[in-house]
């Protein structure tokens, strides 16, 4: 099961708010090795305090993985509702997790007729979650399998963002304040609200920011003191965005992509009030999960961001002078392979899933 890849050179692509340029660029020393195999396409990784993993597979199975590689299931996970897009997806560990236990879970829940993104926290006891906690219910329910969005991420004051993606055939309902569709919403790590949320006029409770396609990575850089997100376009205008609290960024007024069917989804690239992204791709890369690398392991990688990518089959590094995008690398694209999220270790090293009925999870490290 451990298959080990030594690769040092890797493609260097200069491609920010569509302007490409392409070198190559030495990374350095590394190893990728295969930790486990056989996952039906898992969604997503993260690492408890013990060092075992914790990985989320679409299907609904959550699984526990041991340094030695065996795989666990673990039992009381909430029934999802696995179709198309739809299915058990992020996990992320609360903060204070060595003091309070708490594990955050997002999926689908409903039918084909109706259907949303669900929030749960629970605390995992002899391998089986208990305490389980609902903690947030996107609303309306919508009829598509597809543009959950369902990543999260926590703030530095310990709030927790969830995103919420436009359920694709409902995209102009992103600009809508009165439902979820398309939205960044903030509460409380127990479901509350945060009393310094934005106010939108006719807003559900809950909003941080609108405007938004299909969310797929949400990373908060402590150092910064900046939330970052990853977003997909239709036919080309991926993103990232610097998040600010009641901004507007655009969707589907502004869009740098067109419809698949090659019409003009909007006349506009830019409007008044509505916020540009930090980073445009076009051609589409499909971006997947993101984080800011800090740890000890790489540092050439320190404070960059890493967004894992579907349809590119790599790393995405964006290169950052503050908040200004220096220059991005495509690395890791010797696996040729569909990533779905990536997960900073405990020591610096980077967990890797790749996306497919027998997908694995990698490790890259030194």
């Amino acid at each position: 099961m451990y298959k080990i890849y030594q690769i040092t050179l890797l493609l260097m692509v200069g491609l920010c708010l569509g302007r490409v340029s392409a070198t190559e660029q030495p990374f350095g020393d590394y190893q990728i090795r295969v930790l486990a195999d056989n996952l039906s396409f898992p969604w997503a990784v993260t690492q408890l305090p013990d060092e075992r993993l914790l990985v989320s597979e679409k299907g609904g199975r959550l699984v526990l993985l041991s340094a030695d590689g065996a795989v666990t299931p673990v039992g009381g996970v909430p029934e999802v509702f696995a179709k198309g897009q739809g299915g058990l997806m992020d996990v992320v560990l609360h903060p204070d997790y060595i003091k309070n236990g708490w594990i955050y879970l997002s999926f689908a829940q409903g039918d084909e007729q109706a259907n949303h993104l669900q929030v749960v926290r629970a605390r995992l006891d002899n391998e089986r979650l208990v305490q389980v906690e609902p903690l947030f219910t996107a609303t309306p329910d919508k009829a598509t399998p597809v543009h959950y969005g369902a990543r999260m991420a926590f703030l530095g004051d310990q709030s927790l963002v969830i995103a919420s993606g436009d359920g694709f055939d409902y995209r102009e309902q992103a600009q809508n304040p009165a439902n979820h569709l398309g939205k960044l919403v903030r509460f409380k790590d127990d479901g509350s609200l945060p009393a310094d949320n934005p106010s939108f006029h006719q807003g559900l409770a809950g909003l941080y920011t609108l405007g938004h396609r299909n969310p797929q990575g949400l990373a908060w850089d402590p150092v910064r003191e900046q939330l970052f997100a990853n977003e997909h376009g239709p036919a080309g205008g991926d993103e990232i965005n610097l998040i600010q609290a009641g901004a507007n960024y655009g969707w589907p007024v502004t869009t740098l992509g067109k419809d698949y069917s090659g019409a003009n989804i909007s006349p506009y690239k830019t409007y008044p009030g509505m916020q540009p992204p930090l980073v445009d791709w076009t051609p589409s890369i499909a971006p997947s999960a993101l984080v800011i690398y800090r740890g000890a392991m790489f540092r050439e990688l320190e404070g960059d961001l890493l967004s894992t990518t579907l349809k590119s089959k790599e790393v995405r590094r964006v290169i950052l002078s503050g908040l200004q995008v220096v220059r991005q690398e495509s690395l890791f694209t010797e696996l040729e392979s569909r990533l779905r999220d990536i997960h900073i270790g405990n020591r610096g090293q980077i967990y890797l899933l790749t996306d497919s009925a027998q997908g694995q999870l990698l490790v890259v490290e030194r």
